[in-house]
């Protein structure tokens, strides 16, 4: 099921489906057999690619997940530990340059090194496998242990959780590893967009977390109507919402999330 999800949203993710599209035109054309549906289809791909790639669409998709769950303020006092969900290195490069290469959601490895400075004795737990697309490399949680100094923090005070390859298996392993007990007060951090999932799944999982949201995309009303003027910036974006509401869906009618777009505590 993890493998099959991988390659059907590669091929159905917004960019390269609309992509295939606009190609499937664009060839019809050049092999002269134009008809009335291939130029549809053609023109229907080149003007997803500029409402994805312009419009505040991905904004208008990102925000209802991100205002889900606020920004922590003020801070609990004291605290069990704190869990960083993988998701914010590039595994491969991390690896070749032998330092932390952080991609578009790295703010999660820098809010680990955050909360250490916070919370000098809290317990910290760093949950991340092995990149999909390279298989045989390092866990994400083993290079981010590995290179702990950097953010200035000490090795030893890391637990790795190392065997995830998704939102799921980051909740179930990270229970059975960490095993919280009644009473204990522990933060999960992750993207702002992936935290209503990610607290379902911790939640079915019987471990409580309290959010503490990192990496905005859309912060704020002023977002509604702001457009992007690099069309790869927009397409990112809204291929990585929409792969989030995709996500809560599936999780839902699998049943590893307690509801279908989690809130706060008393809220669905």
């Amino acid at each position: 099921m993890f493998v099959l999800g991988k390659v059907l949203w590669i091929a159905t993710t917004p960019s390269n489906s609309l992509t295939f599209l606009a190609f499937f035109g664009v060839l019809a054309a050049f092999l002269r057999k134009v008809s009335r549906k291939a130029l549809l289809i053609g023109a229907f791909g080149v003007a997803g690619l500029l409402v994805c790639g312009l419009s505040p669409l991905g904004y208008w998709l990102a925000t209802p997940l991100e205002t889900r769950f606020p920004q922590l303020r003020p801070l609990p006092e004291h605290i069990a530990g704190f869990i960083v969900l993988g998701g914010g290195l590039r595994n491969y490069e991390t690896e070749e340059v032998d330092g932390l290469s952080l991609n578009d959601a790295g703010e999660r490895i820098l809010a680990l090194g955050d909360l250490a400075r916070r919370y000098p004795s809290a317990k910290i737990v760093f949950s991340g496998g092995r990149d999909f697309f390279d298989p045989q490399g390092a866990a994400e949680a083993d290079l981010v242990r590995r290179h702990a100094e950097m953010l200035g923090v000490d090795p030893s005070r890391i637990t790795v959780e190392d065997r995830s390859r998704s939102t799921y298996e980051n909740a179930v392993y990270t229970h059975e590893l960490v095993r919280p007990q009644p009473g204990e007060t522990w933060l999960l951090v992750t993207s702002a967009w992936h935290m209503p999932r990610s607290v379902g799944c911790f939640r079915k999982a019987g471990f409580p977390v309290i959010p503490f949201p990192v990496d905005f995309r859309a912060p704020g009303p002023p977002y509604a109507w702001r457009g992007f003027y690099e069309v790869a910036r927009g397409l990112r974006l809204t291929d990585v919402v929409t792969k989030e509401w995709v996500g809560l869906l599936a999780y839902r009618l699998m049943g590893r999330t307690d509801a279908l777009l989690p809130g706060p505590a008393g809220s669905e």
